[in-house]
């Protein structure tokens, strides 16, 4: 239990989080009798649901307010690293050549000049180049006519493959190009090679003016099957038999190949990468603090969902979340 003495009412949550990781590493098992954990995630009151696995074991499954587990929710950009999944079931099926395919003849678009040899591996790291169009960018956006014509016209602030700017323009561009390339709506997609296998619920969600499901942002899926979503990718993408994407498809995806200027996390194909209590983990992250997240070494993954409609920033509340996945990380580690 959290006792006053431990936690007085002054301390921030991130400190009660740190203290309660100090305890929990003097004291592992009554800690983890105790639910220090699922106490410290009851906690944040922006926290809406919470699932704990390690193995096939779910240590840890509670809605502390919001829907249910099983009714699907926003999640926010963890659509970025649910489309850059689907990206390389894609490529395992041949349907695109590879993260080095240039994108403009997906797309059936002219040849661009100095754009012509943005790739699928550009825009899956966050290094096309292109100004963003998330941010304070974002309405101007949405508002556009063509959201993929508007995303692709920014100008470029650096030589596509060099530089880390985060933009959900590059995934909606990703998302067009996959649709186009399998002649499928990216909702179809999603729901056969996803939700199929792993017995989720897809939701019709945003679509542009063409037609195209937003890409990267506004998916629905429940915490129960997001936690399945990241048990699949522990067990080298295979799923109750299924192999739902490849095993280097993941190796691949999980290789950080830049850097968040925001988080100081590296980022790989639609996966941050970092290390938690002195583990290595990846995940993704949504706005408001959707998370999904796989520490391999640990055999453990997280799926958490928050209030959709508040901030989560790297030094608020998404910090608190880190600090509880890493609670979690030494909970597991140490016997949980």
């Amino acid at each position: 239990m959290i006792t006053p003495a431990l936690h007085p009412p002054r301390l921030s949550r991130r400190a009660m989080l740190a203290a309660s990781a100090a305890v929990l590493l003097a004291a592992p098992v009554r800690a983890a009798s105790d639910g220090m954990v699922a106490d410290a995630a009851r906690g944040l009151d922006q926290l809406h649901g919470i699932v704990l696995t390690r193995d096939d074991q779910t240590l840890l499954a509670e809605a502390f307010r919001g829907p249910p587990l099983h009714r699907p929710a926003n999640v926010k950009s963890v659509s970025k690293t649910l489309l850059a999944t689907l990206t390389g079931i894609a490529i395992d099926k041949g349907l695109i050549a590879g993260p080095d395919a240039p994108v403009l003849p997906l797309l059936g678009r002219a040849d661009r000049g100095e754009k012509a040899g943005l790739s699928i591996g550009h825009l899956l790291s966050m290094r096309s180049g292109l100004a963003s169009t998330s941010g304070r960018n974002y309405g101007a956006w949405v508002s556009s006519r063509n959201w993929v014509d508007f995303a692709l016209d920014q100008p470029l602030e650096a030589r596509p493959g060099t530089r880390f700017i985060y933009s959900t323009g590059n995934y909606h561009i990703l998302g067009a190009a996959l649709a186009r390339a399998s002649g499928r709506s990216l909702a179809a997609l999603a729901r056969d090679w996803l939700g199929g296998p792993l017995e989720a619920d897809f939701p019709a969600w945003v679509r542009d003016p063409q037609g195209n499901y937003l890409g990267g942002n506004e998916m629905a899926m429940s915490p129960l099957a997001l936690s399945r979503f990241a048990r699949m990718c522990l067990k080298r993408g295979r799923w109750q038999g299924t192999q739902v994407i490849s095993p280097d498809w993941l190796d691949t995806s999980w290789q950080a190949r830049a850097t968040s200027p925001f988080s100081g996390d590296g980022y790989g194909y639609g996966w941050f990468t970092t290390r938690l209590a002195g583990e290595r983990v990846v995940y993704g992250r949504g706005y408001g603090g959707q998370l999904v997240l796989v520490a391999p070494d640990q055999k453990m993954t997280l799926a958490i969902t928050s209030d959709p409609t508040r901030p989560a920033r790297s030094g608020g509340y998404f910090g608190d979340l880190k600090a509880l996945a890493a609670l979690a990380v030494r909970a597991v580690r140490d016997g949980l």
